[in-house]
């Protein structure tokens, strides 16, 4: 593992409420604090809200309960001041911050309208035998210059979504768990910054977010590994020459070897709670499931940072 760099770094745990937090997210939470501990940083908590119609009030209020049972605190902010209101740490409060990053890549030219679907991909796919790649969009949306200002109207009936023109090549990282890495910029097409039904996408979010609260230290699933060539760039166009250090851990798969996600209700915690499951048996639990013991075996939140290294 080669650390960052500098001072101490800041990290984040940075859940979406878009349901119950499960194992996964406390298999996160270990590389999360472990890491950021292990180097003498510190850990923000980021509620990210960005998408309006998946997003619930009581996921939210589940997420910071289920946070307080575990015994998991960030130092900054605590759950207490997120369910006292308005928070720079909550993206559906920062509207007006995520405005302001697309005017400045408007400013440079870099943002269009785009009217390119799931569909229009899909047909591009079979017409051509592969999957669109490469800056652009199937539709050449960046040439036909359609309205910028009618996509900011946030109607889904406008049909467009607003996407980054973020150029070609290549960027490169040394992640923390899996050495040097590389990979294309814009490999399914230009980034979307704004979607179709008017909310801020998670790339521009992320970006953004991390930007601005000073997160130098990104430890996420490997399944975000694909995105990190394009968050790279976007946030070089942003003003960011330095990007964050990544580290991208395993994470707690079905039987099937798929994703875990919050649609597993047997694996969401606050129903394990409610259950009789200690936090010991679900932060061992999860250890278990990403590799970092063999057996399982109770672990306080504690020795399960431990294992990271």
């Amino acid at each position: 593992m080669t650390p960052p760099a500098g001072l101490p770094p800041t990290s984040r745990f940075a859940p979406a409420p878009t349901g119950r937090l499960h194992l996964g997210h406390l298999a996160n939470a270990i590389y999360v604090w472990g890491l950021a501990r292990r180097l003498g940083g510190r850990v923000l908590l980021r509620i990210e809200d960005h998408d309006r119609q998946r997003c619930r009030p009581e996921y939210e209020t589940a997420l910071l309960d289920d946070l307080d049972r575990l015994g998991i605190a960030a130092d900054e902010p605590s759950t207490d001041e997120l369910r006292a209101g308005t928070s720079s740490y909550r993206q559906s409060d920062n509207d007006a911050i995520y405005a302001s990053a697309l005017s400045a890549l408007r400013g440079h030219g870099l943002v269009y309208a785009c009217d390119c679907s799931r569909t229009t991909f899909d047909n591009w796919r079979a017409a051509d035998g592969r999957a669109w790649s490469g800056p652009g969009c199937p539709g050449a949306c960046r040439e036909r210059r359609l309205s910028i200002d009618r996509a900011l109207m946030a109607s889904v009936a406008s049909g467009l979504s607003l996407r980054v023109a973020l150029g070609d090549g290549e960027e490169t990282w040394d992640d923390m768990l899996r050495g040097p890495s590389f990979a294309p910029v814009a490999a399914a097409g230009d980034l979307p910054v704004r979607d179709r039904n008017g909310n801020w996408t998670y790339a521009l979010c992320v970006v953004v977010d991390d930007l601005r609260h000073d997160v130098d230290l990104v430890a996420r699933g490997e399944d975000l590994i694909d995105a990190t060539s394009d968050q790279i760039r976007l946030g070089r166009l942003l003003g960011r020459e330095t990007p964050p250090s990544f580290a991208h851990h395993p994470l707690v798969r079905r039987p099937d070897g798929s994703k875990l996600s919050k649609a597993d209700g047997a694996t969401a915690i606050g129903e394990l709670l409610n259950a009789d499951h200690s936090p010991e048996e679900l932060f061992g639990e999860a250890a278990l499931r990403i590799g970092l013991i063999d057996k399982l075996r109770p672990a306080s939140f504690e020795d399960a940072l431990r294992l990271v290294v």
